[in-house]
């Protein structure tokens, strides 16, 4: 079955949460339903029982620069090209939206996914708050 991304999926609140755990992350409960009213779009996925299986979304205050976060795809359905699916879908809604720069920050793994993207790689920083 070919999975079909679709941007501002009707998403239930705990769905995301159960995502992020399922893939080895924090869940962040308390996030949701919030995030979505503060970012800019999602996109999402399901798979054949209507399972959440792909997540990610662009937020910012909706000037000419986004962020990319949170691009998240189920263990099982790595390496099947949902993932690129997915940030190639929030990227065509991004030139919508009119955006004309998108960053995001991610893993030096994942750097050939980026890059084959459309992403340069740059040196950036983290500010996280102690405690």
């Amino acid at each position: 079955m070919k999975h079909i991304v679709e941007i501002n999926l009707p998403i239930a609140p705990d769905e995301v949460p159960a995502l992020r755990e399922r893939i080895g992350w924090e869940g962040r409960r308390g996030d949701y339903p919030r995030l979505f009213e503060r970012c800019n779009f999602w996109g999402g996925c399901r798979d054949e029982r209507a399972q959440l299986i792909a997540f990610g979304y662009i937020s910012g205050m909706g000037l000419q620069h986004g962020y990319l976060e949170d691009v998240m795809v189920d263990p099982g359905y790595r390496h099947s090209g949902l993932g690129r699916a997915l940030v190639r879908s929030l990227l065509e809604e991004a030139e919508r939206f009119g955006l004309e720069i998108v960053t995001l920050t991610f893993d030096a793994k994942l750097t050939a996914f980026y890059e084959g993207a459309g992403f340069d790689s740059c040196a950036g920083g983290v500010w996280r708050r102690n405690g």
